[in-house]
């Protein structure tokens, strides 16, 4: 027979278990579900739209007949496919809605197989309770550092360059699959719901060191369609930060090459052109038009960096919290060697603030304008 857990446990999940199994709809599964589960439903979601039709309009014992012909055929399925190659001491994990008869009737199965098999009590929905509890209660207890800049610095490339250097970082633009902006988008790759952001975010959260600091890109408290939890934007909202600087004309040039995926569509970013404020102005619309037209693309990075972008960090910058600065990192250029440098001396930086130690420096990069 089959065990059962009472709560998820990432860490010990990770150790415990080879799979994590779902046995929920694909649809279900897509909306959120536990970090690293494959996804093997027991009913598809016109299975489960047909079994519940006839529960509701037929009888109840038609729909459990027909319900349990469809899962034995799927878990079948699941066993020849999937699963064919788990050897004899495989370790699975397996939950539903509710933990209830879905996720009952295929770790029966596994468990008679000799599979080491669990399931979680409540299903999904313990599972939704903790990161709801974690992500809508007290601050997240960790040491933040933002790393703040405006538009077109290269923030989300250094902090991957950061991350290559043992400095524990959030990338939160990563998670969402959007860059944080307008044209932050990206084709091809549509942003997770609400709750599967959620759930990747807890998950990254929870493998952090509360004594290290953990380096993550300042932004507004919604990244494209995803609030950040109240527990982290809470901890950001009181955060120290690195502030990065670069000439526009090299912000520019960097955004052009960038977003090159976002310029290959004229059409959308004609259509997000009228999404900018009001106050922006036809004429000032009718210049960056006639730009994406002739596939000037730098000069309309550039035009929209002085136009847009700039005064709005400003307005957010001013009106915002009083975010104490650790240091000022002063960019002629944004190539590679000049992130690598920034990204050195970041990391100083988040080492010394780490260590407890007084922390501000305002000193350009060497070779920089600033």
């Amino acid at each position: 027979m089959y065990k059962v857990v009472e709560q998820y446990d990432g860490a010990i999940w990770a150790q415990a278990f080879d799979d994590v199994i779902d046995v929920r709809s694909p649809s279900e599964f897509a909306i959120d579900h536990v970090p690293g589960a494959i996804n093997l439903p027991v009913l598809d979601d016109a299975q489960r739209a047909e079994v519940g039709t006839i529960y509701v309009q037929q009888s109840k014992f038609q729909a459990r007949r027909l319900g349990a012909a469809l899962i034995a055929q799927n878990i079948g399925a699941h066993l020849h496919n999937v699963l064919h190659d788990r050897p004899a001491n495989y370790r699975v994990l397996v939950y539903c809605w509710r933990g209830g008869q879905r996720s009952a009737a295929m770790a029966t199965v596994l468990s008679q197989i000799g599979w080491r098999t669990t399931t979680l009590q409540g299903g999904y929905a313990t599972y939704r309770r903790q990161v709801v509890e974690a992500m809508y209660g007290a601050p997240w207890p960790i040491r933040a550092v933002l790393l703040s800049g405006h538009t077109g610095a290269a923030k989300t490339e250094i902090l991957h360059r950061l991350a290559a250097r043992g400095i524990q970082t959030l990338d939160l633009e990563g998670l969402a699959h959007h860059r944080g902006s307008l044209f932050g988008a990206r084709p091809g790759k549509p942003q997770p719901s609400q709750k599967l952001f959620e759930s990747w975010l807890w998950a990254a959260l929870s493998l952090f060191d509360p004594a290290r600091p953990v380096v993550i890109e300042a932004e507004s408290s919604k990244i494209g369609d995803l609030l950040i939890p109240p527990s982290l934007w809470s901890v950001m909202q009181d955060a120290p930060r690195i502030e990065l600087e670069a000439p526009d004309h090299a912000r520019a040039d960097y955004l052009a090459t960038a977003y090159g995926d976002v310029t290959a569509d004229v059409a959308a970013l004609n259509a997000l052109i009228d999404r900018l404020p009001v106050h922006l102005g036809k004429a000032q619309r009718e210049g960056w038009r006639a730009l994406l037209a002739q596939g000037a693309w730098t000069e309309f990075a550039l035009s929209l960096i002085r136009e847009h972008y700039d005064p709005a960090y400003g307005r957010a910058d001013r009106d915002g919290p009083a975010h104490r600065r650790l240091a000022t990192i002063a960019m002629a250029g944004l190539d590679a060697a000049q992130q690598n440098e920034a990204a050195d001396r970041i990391a100083e930086v988040v080492d010394i603030y780490g260590r407890g130690c007084p922390a501000s420096f305002e000193t350009p990069l060497r070779g920089s304008s600033g």
